[in-house]
């Protein structure tokens, strides 16, 4: 075999054996699921005038922009008050189970379902963090991100633990009934046809639900390893290259950001950040912006930071200290555009893109921390050594759990 059909065979082997980034995928999820539901529950007692049917954006024009877009969203299936506080309830559980890592991927799609219900329904509405969480609620359903620190996670070590031992472990009843339930309320919706806006999300929503069914049968009744071998081979690339994507779609984002500052006069002379720092509406701590735009060198430090570190960093990620020297400053950077500027979920979702950079070590080892800390707590000051990943003990058993 000639180097190129070897080193081809042996990058096809490495991507098909194994999903990578289970701990960035982790913390893309946990960091995506945790910002939007701290937005949905800070705009609790707003939540009528920013996506309500009495809201300023009201239900016929915004009937009318998704007719036209053909844009998603389950609040333009009814009008009523009632409809839009289930939906809204239902954007907030589904948060929190994807963030504790329950029912992962049922959990994802229902997120996802929330994102784009709520911010296709007012698209006026956000910071410009939406947009990047819009994107990566997409994304995230592609992806096995209950690998680890997730509950999808500890339940599999469990039964894996007690195979070990020899002990039979209990079917798993929950996972049918809530494919059960969500198949009812997809043959309800599209027999109703609701789904009259497009094709892809709906395409989208009956091939999980399809796939779920595949998975369950596969597990338990065939008689045979190769079609569980052949679904997990899929479930990785697919989790692969959904990853690569979102990976991509961080550096685009810092990339085109960049780029357009630099042709900007106010980038130019080093003067676009001092403009901001007065606006009322970016300015909760007027005394911090007063102090930090009372220095034109900080200012023009700051303004050619930004752009430069923006710019530079797509070309880091094949230097992995650069790349890590550059994350730490733009994590700094959007924790101080979240105080000082006052956009804590446009910060908090810039950083959660930001950290699928972050080396697998490091993150091990604040895993480790995390597990210490909760066992001393647990445990009155003795340590619990953490669980195995799955990805170390039984590879594909966790993917497409409902």
């Amino acid at each position: 075999m000639n180097p190129f059909s070897l080193t081809l065979s042996r990058g096809i082997a490495r991507v098909t054996e194994a999903a990578f980034g289970p701990y960035q995928s982790a913390v893309i999820r946990i960091g995506f699921a945790g910002t939007w539901l701290l937005f949905l529950l800070r705009e609790y007692p707003h939540r009528q005038e920013l996506y309500g049917p009495a809201g300023p954006w009201g239900w016929n024009l915004a009937r009318q922009l998704t007719e036209d877009n053909h844009a998603f969203t389950a609040l333009m299936w009814s009008n009523g008050q009632a409809w839009f506080e289930c939906c809204y309830l239902l954007a907030v559980l589904a948060s929190a189970t994807l963030l504790l890592g329950w029912r992962t991927r049922t959990a994802s799609v229902l997120f996802m379902v929330g994102v784009l219900s709520l911010q296709n329904r007012s698209v006026f509405v956000g910071d410009g963090g939406d947009n990047v969480l819009h994107l990566m609620s997409f994304y995230l359903v592609f992806t096995r991100c209950g690998r680890v620190w997730s509950l999808d996670a500890r339940r599999a070590a469990r039964a894996e633990a007690a195979r070990a031992r020899g002990e039979r472990t209990p079917a798993d009843r929950v996972g049918p009934v809530l494919w059960a339930v969500l198949g009812l309320a997809l043959v309800t919706v599209t027999a109703a046809g609701r789904f009259d806006n497009g094709w892809l999300i709906p395409a989208l929503l009956w091939t999980v639900w399809a796939v779920l069914a595949l998975w369950w049968l596969v597990q338990r009744r065939a008689r045979s390893a190769e079609p569980r071998i052949m679904l997990d081979v899929i479930a990785n690339v697919v989790h692969n290259g959904a990853l690569l994507v979102i990976m991509a779609e961080a550096c685009l984002i810092y990339a085109t950001a960049g780029w357009y500052k630099i042709q900007g006069s106010r980038w130019q002379d080093g003067t676009a950040v001092y403009y901001p720092l007065h606006l009322d509406y970016f300015s909760p701590w007027p005394g911090l912006a007063d102090l930090m735009s009372s220095s034109g060198t900080i200012m023009m430090i700051v303004a050619y930071g930004t752009v430069m570190v923006q710019v530079a960093f797509p070309f880091t990620l094949f230097n992995r200290r650069v790349k890590n020297v550059l994350l730490v400053f733009m994590m700094l950077e959007h924790a101080v555009i979240a105080v000082v500027l006052g956009l804590p979920f446009f910060s908090l979702a810039m950083i959660t893109a930001d950290a699928v950079f972050l080396p697998t070590s490091f993150l091990r080892r604040l895993g480790a921390l995390a597990a210490r800390a909760r066992g001393i707590g647990r445990r009155g000051g003795r340590t619990v050594p953490p669980p195995r990943a799955p990805e170390e003990s039984t590879p594909g058993r966790v993917g497409f759990t409902a």
